[in-house]
């Protein structure tokens, strides 16, 4: 899959843009602030209609305009493909591919998939065990748009839940607890379905990632990543009524897959505490690496692969190491200096002043 034009209206700081993409590696050059992780954030809301920097679906639309639109014209699977995104600044999207209105943000991954890596990647090895869940989950969700159903339900009970443990203050009478009879059901049913997902999913990652760590760090390592909960390999919903007390005292659901801890190790070292700061940047990318060749592999066709800015983290070794492990398929990179020695890009787009020029990037 590709995308081969771009059209920004009113998107972030463009207030109009048209760009021409390669099918292989396409190089974005600019100052820091010119507007290149707009560009690739574009693609991205084509696919998700969602930002991958974390900001509020309003805050794409550019200041005082009306709606943000973004358009992308490609391929998938030897068929033509036209994606188009409106956002309102009340945060309202409304998606289309090939003219036909999508329903659900999860129906776009049938038309578009993108896998990003940025410089905050490095909070999936370094931070807490939140990002490393969201990572799991997202590709879940992309390698089977079918669980991002019990996902949502997953979010939507526990806020319930917690909601009514909080209300409760330390106390539950007759009618709490059989409402909280219902969300424990509910929970127990699409907790137990996630956390064996994910655990079936890591099965899958771990040889992938090994592999892909080599390569981006030039070396060899053993790689491991843990997920092991307790309550999974127990009846979650017995879990969950022993340790009710807990939760009705805290007020919150102690135990379940919005708790869990996902380790990763290199060396049978701890990556988060223990590794150096290149290596935790060169398991941060295979981990991106290792997802979109699973995906990949599932749906049969590569994903388009954003590299946003990551040269500028890592150090000329490792650069070099991470241009020679790209997947085939599209790739758009963006960069505020010059490439690593042996970049070839098959195009090069320069910006300078808000404007989108052809030029070629320098490679140092």
């Amino acid at each position: 899959m590709r995308v081969d034009r771009l059209w920004l209206t009113d998107f972030r700081s463009y207030e109009s843009a048209e760009l021409q993409l390669a099918p292989g590696l396409t190089a974005i050059v600019g100052a820091n602030g010119e507007g290149k992780t707009n560009l690739v954030e574009a693609i991205v809301v084509l696919a998700t209609t969602a930002s991958f920097r974390g900001a509020p679906t309003e805050a794409l639309v550019r200041a005082g305009a009306s709606a943000a639109i973004v358009r992308g014209e490609g391929e998938r699977d030897g068929r033509q493909l036209l994606v188009e995104v409106e956002i309102t600044p009340t945060g309202r999207t409304r998606a289309q591919v090939n003219r036909q209105r999508v329903a659900r943000t999860r129906d776009l991954l049938d038309a578009l998939r993108v896998t990003v890596f940025a410089p905050d990647d490095l909070d999936l090895v370094k931070g807490g065990p939140a990002g490393r869940r969201r990572y799991l989950d997202d590709l879940l969700v992309a390698v089977h748009p079918r669980h991002d159903a019990t996902r949502r339900d997953l979010d939507r009970v526990l806020r319930q839940r917690n909601a009514l443990l909080k209300q409760a203050g330390g106390r539950l009478d007759e009618a709490a607890a059989a409402t909280l009879d219902v969300w424990d059901a509910r929970l127990a049913t699409a907790g137990a379905e996630l956390g064996r997902a994910r655990r079936d999913l890591i099965a899958r990652l771990v040889p992938v990632l090994s592999s892909a760590y080599d390569t981006v760090a030039d070396t060899a390592a053993e790689v491991e990543v843990a997920y092991e909960p307790t309550w999974l390999d127990a009846d979650y919903a017995s879990v969950l009524a022993e340790g009710r007390q807990a939760d009705v005292r805290r007020g919150l659901t102690l135990v379940g897959p919005h708790r869990d801890e996902v380790d990763l190790s290199i060396g049978g070292l701890p990556a988060r505490t223990h590794a150096s700061q290149g290596e935790q940047r060169s398991l941060a990318f295979a981990l991106r690496i290792a997802g979109h060749e699973l995906v990949t592999e599932e749906i049969g066709v590569a994903p388009i692969l954003v590299l946003d800015d990551v040269f500028s983290e890592l150090d000329p070794q490792r650069s070099r190491a991470l241009l020679e492990a790209l997947p085939p398929g599209q790739t758009i990179l963006t960069t505020a200096g010059v490439l690593p020695e042996g970049a070839a890009p098959d195009r090069s787009l320069r910006i300078a002043g808000g404007r989108i020029v052809e030029g070629d990037a320098p490679v140092g």
